[in-house]
């Protein structure tokens, strides 16, 4: 099971950019993709992102398309989230996660391992 290390999150202003990093523990393989997902306080988790390793297929929610990106570098072993004009309800904990699959990436269940999560938060 690849274990995720996450970083990246902070406190930023609306309208502020963060970037986040998602580190894998060993180097992917054959279908493998990563994503990120989200949870606020009482809300459910949602998709945010996702992008397929080999070929770097991109997924995005239509909440969040066109104000973030989701990339990878495949020799450090990592996947970014970069998140330009925040808005307040994109305040969440922020989870990367790792699926053998490069098919139902909108489905948390698609993926087997995750990050500890970490905590964006934007204010007017």
């Amino acid at each position: 099971q690849v274990q995720l290390e996450e970083s990246g999150g902070g406190a930023v202003r609306t309208g502020g950019s963060l970037t986040l990093s998602c580190v894998a523990s060993t180097r992917p393989f054959g279908s493998f993709a990563m994503g990120w997902f989200r949870q606020a306080p009482g809300k459910e988790r949602e998709f945010v992102a996702a992008i397929t390793w080999n070929l770097g297929g991109l997924r995005y929610s239509q909440s969040v398309k066109g104000r973030f990106t989701i990339s990878r570098d495949v020799f450090k072993k990592t996947a970014y989230l970069t998140m330009n004009n925040l808005q307040p309800e994109d305040t969440a904990v922020y989870y990367c996660a790792a699926a053998t699959a490069t098919l139902g990436l909108e489905d948390g269940a698609t993926y087997g391992s995750w990050g500890q999560g970490t905590q964006v938060t934007v204010s007017s």
